[in-house]
């Protein structure tokens, strides 16, 4: 099975920040990319974001809050 996706265009990408985010530019931005989601760090916003299917984005945010992620 083919996982590798292509890098969506993000040029016109819309990114939100978390309400949680303290305005110091410390904080994940998320964005809509056609059938997957976009996540970048907004402290280092010209690099590759992480390009995950919204399946893949929800069991991530479910492993953060189980405290199940290793390190």
């Amino acid at each position: 099975m083919n996982t590798h996706h292509p890098v969506p265009d993000l040029s016109r990408a819309r990114w939100i920040k978390s309400s949680y985010s303290g305005g110091a530019n410390d904080c994940v931005e998320i964005a809509e990319a056609g059938p997957h989601i976009a996540l970048r760090d907004s402290k280092e916003p010209h690099l590759l974001p992480l390009i995950l299917r919204p399946a893949q984005l929800r069991a991530l945010v479910q492993a953060v809050k189980d405290g199940s992620l290793e390190a």
